[in-house]
């Protein structure tokens, strides 16, 4: 092949994938905003069903059937996207969304109108706000990912070990932990999308990518949510 033609090709698919790169980053956060729309209305609606609440909370087989199933959809998804069909995959994350809006229902109990109201707008700020911070920096995040991943488990396992110790203070000191923990998770999940995304051509594979990172996104934005509601929510 003639090399100047070579590099013709070449330059023309990072063209392509420039022009395709806004495209599909809108497409994360359409994604994103749809699911958080999905969870919240099916929160709201299950939590002025009398009868579904007293379901769940008086069958443990129901109860941790939906737990299992949000975590097993969320396994499947990331570790099944490039064999899942764009279709497929879409539906699997319509369908976590309404299961997560089921088991989040609860918080219209626990907390006020206003006050969830309150930290939803806190939470899509600071969202924002990092997601803009991720999105713009020049440092490369990358090396940040491990020390976010240990300190997420470590949130978790403190999480736990709270359920048997049932202490307000250790629970507010994971609260917070938990907010840092999902706030800089906002910021390395943006860049590394960001960077996956940059030079795709916007077919199907790139377009699942962009699923994928819309998942990572809200997973980021419900959990920094259910952290501040559990350091600024008002319970009844």
């Amino acid at each position: 092949m003639d090399e100047r033609k070579y590099y013709d090709i070449v330059d023309e698919k990072e063209v392509i994938g420039a022009m395709d790169f806004p495209a599909l980053m809108r497409k994360v956060y359409v994604w994103m905003t749809l699911a958080l729309v999905i969870t919240g209305i099916t929160a709201y609606g299950v939590s002025t069903s009398p009868a579904i609440l007293q379901a769940i909370m008086t069958n443990r087989v129901l109860f941790w059937g939906l737990m299992i199933a949000e975590i097993g959809l969320v396994v499947w998804i990331s570790a099944g996207i490039n064999k899942l069909s764009l279709t497929s995959a879409t539906l699997l994350f319509i369908l976590y969304s309404v299961i997560n809006g089921v088991t989040m229902s609860f918080i219209f109990i626990a907390y006020t109108m206003t006050s969830i109201a309150n930290v939803f707008f806190i939470t899509a700020g600071t969202f924002a706000v990092m997601a803009f911070i991720g999105y713009t920096t020049k440092t490369d995040l990358s090396s940040l990912g491990k020390y976010l991943l240990m300190a997420l488990v470590g949130v978790i396992i403190a999480s736990i070990v709270n359920i048997f110790l049932k202490s307000s203070m250790f629970e507010l000191i994971v609260s917070m932990l938990g907010v840092l923990v999902f706030v800089g998770l906002t910021v390395y999940d943006t860049q590394k999308i960001k960077n996956m995304l940059q030079y795709q051509d916007g077919g199907e594979g790139a377009q699942k990518v962009a699923l994928l990172g819309a998942l990572s996104l809200y997973l980021d934005f419900i959990n920094l949510f259910l952290y501040l509601l559990r350091l600024f929510g008002r319970r009844d």
